[in-house]
């Protein structure tokens, strides 16, 4: 057993896991303190250091790739205050730490705990529901359904979109990006169906933030969809198959190989055979066939607007 307790939280390790728990001191970040005790098992780990200083140390964990949801959704973008896996040390325990680095260390030799991506979470992501106010949004998150309420930060013209409710099956993707510069930074839900290049201060599906104080807690519910969505290992084989053809390889249809009109004696003679009426009745279910599949060769993006358009004329025109 290796423990080691400051005023940023208290690291525990038993041989199996990382037990971590913020403190309570003022300068652990609100983000921190919202997420809770973190159990880290060993084999979500990489690795552990100890980086001394003159006045303080700090240790870090490193996880393995793919293993916590948290750091799969912000992509290593957190300030210092709101990274879980790190602790300020002061000076007269570094002795400590660097004896809880050796233990650490010595687990994953004997385990023999690979530092190859995981392909699937090990960390269980933040518990829900939950809910966060920061930058130009409230978003919430019941385990199921996206919540995005506006404040008086918001562009009027996102705001007029109106509250944005949607499933997280809807989410295709979740972006995160940290403040920099004179750059505002955002989280974005990414909806396949409902595409858009809308900047974030101006997109009804992403929250604006600044690099304020609690802007940080806006990754703990980016975390928690993250963590409710295919991890991104089970879609890898998918990028291995051969490529789609792109639109313009495929032709529109040939008006010579499309239906031809009904001929006079398919639409009968008049004598009030059913023949006539079976005639029609076929050309036209072939027709709404047709213009089904057409259809959805548009909504594919196989076949362009103009493409679709030429191939819809072509079609009614023969029929």
């Amino acid at each position: 057993m290796a423990e080691i307790t400051q005023k940023d939280g208290t690291w525990t390790f038993d041989g199996e896991a990382v037990r971590i728990v913020p403190g309570r001191d003022k300068s652990v970040g609100l983000a921190r303190v919202a997420l809770g005790e973190l159990v880290v098992p060993l084999t979500a780990l990489s690795g552990i250091a100890f980086e001394a200083g003159r006045r303080s140390g700090r240790l870090r964990l490193r996880l393995r790739e793919g293993s916590d949801p948290l750091l799969q959704a912000v992509g290593g973008q957190l300030p210092d205050a709101a990274d879980p896996y790190q602790l300020s040390v002061e000076a007269d325990r570094s002795g400590v730490a660097e004896y809880f680095v050796d233990e650490v260390r010595n687990a994953l030799l004997l385990e023999q705990v690979p530092s190859t991506p995981c392909d699937r979470y090990l960390l269980p992501g933040p518990a829900v529901p939950l809910s966060a106010s920061a930058g130009d949004a409230t978003a919430s998150f019941d385990g199921e359904t996206i919540r995005l309420e506006w404040n008086w930060k918001t562009e009027e013209s996102k705001k007029s979109a109106g509250t944005q409710v949607f499933s997280v099956a809807d989410v295709d993707a979740v972006e995160w990006l940290w403040p920099g510069g004179l750059e505002n930074g955002y989280l974005r839900f990414v909806i396949a169906r409902v595409p858009t290049k809308a900047p974030p201060k101006y997109d009804p599906r992403a929250v604006e933030i600044y690099g304020f104080k609690k802007d940080p807690l806006m990754a703990l519910v980016a975390a928690a969809v993250t963590a409710r969505m295919p991890h991104p290992a089970a879609t890898a084989p998918a990028a291995l198959a051969p490529p789609a053809q792109p639109a313009t390889a495929i032709p529109a249809p040939d008006a010579a190989a499309l239906p031809g009109p009904a001929t006079p004696a398919a639409a009968g003679d008049g004598s009030g055979n059913g023949g006539g009426g079976n005639g029609g009745g076929n050309d036209h279910d072939a027709l709404l066939r047709r213009l089904r599949e057409l259809g959805e060769l548009h909504r594919d993006g196989i076949l362009t607007d103009e493409e679709f358009s030429t191939a819809k004329q072509a079609l009614l025109r023969h029929f």
